[in-house]
């Protein structure tokens, strides 16, 4: 174990924060520091948006999921996935740009999250605290036209940052063995071991809320697969240039 381990293993979203501001160049460090995560062909197909507008944080409070850190926090900011650049850069050179491709919105997508865990991790390494909020992702299409964004872009997720006015516990993982396998996927004991984990969650969460939330890692997953979760964003992304194809 190292210092940088240390920090990777201690990660916890932050959902409340103190009211002082980001020293003078930091975020510019913290974004510095996304550029520097792996980025497929180096296309770097992300960008984003820094929300200080009053009037803007709180219409996207209320558009995702009117979480109030959105609105409290010192910096917001939106990861958007963003393919225009590089069909304008494409088309410069005299090539007919194909767009809507899948693999284009999955190369986009994935290049966006690697950069906003770097982003994440140097912000911790400063002492500060984040939480990451998908709730962008519940009303896409309002979001994009209050951020301005064009075609070929859209809004991943988002992320509050500033310093914790809290010190929450570290959220239990899955144990090793059922996420790391050894050469072929195998699903030997898992079902033993998730029960073993659904009872470690459970601990935490009567832990946490004084015995008031009856939950564990398995019930938290039925509702993403219990109804059609997001199902605007299919629509949504096709008409963002993303189609699909």
């Amino acid at each position: 174990m190292n210092s940088v381990i240390d920090l990777l293993t201690a990660h916890r979203s932050i959902r409340k924060f103190t009211d002082q501001p980001l020293p003078e160049g930091l975020l510019e460090t913290l974004i510095t520091s996304g550029q520097g995560a792996s980025t497929s062909n180096h296309v770097q197909a992300c960008s984003v948006i820094r929300v200080t507008r009053p009037d803007n944080r709180e219409a996207l409070m209320g558009l995702a999921g009117n979480q109030a850190y959105i609105q409290a926090a010192p910096e917001f900011l939106v990861f958007c996935a963003d393919m225009k650049r590089n069909i304008d850069a494409a088309e410069r050179t005299g090539v007919e740009a194909v767009r809507g491709m899948t693999e284009q919105l999955l190369v986009a997508t994935i290049d966006v999250a690697l950069f906003a865990q770097n982003v994440a991790i140097a912000a911790e390494s400063e002492g500060l605290g984040l939480c990451y909020i998908g709730g962008i992702r519940n009303n896409p299409e309002q979001i994009s036209e209050l951020l301005k964004l064009p075609k070929h872009v859209y809004p991943v997720f988002g992320m509050c940052i500033g310093y914790p006015d809290q010190d929450p516990e570290v959220k239990p993982r899955l144990p090793l063995s059922t996420v790391l396998k050894q050469d072929v996927y195998t699903e030997e004991n898992d079902e033993a071991i998730v029960e073993q984990y659904d009872q470690t969650m459970s601990d935490y969460y009567q832990q946490r809320t004084g015995g008031n939330k009856d939950s564990n890692w398995s019930k938290g997953m039925a509702p993403m697969f219990s109804g059609k979760l997001r199902p605007h964003m299919r629509e949504f992304l096709i008409k963002q240039g993303f189609e699909l194809k």
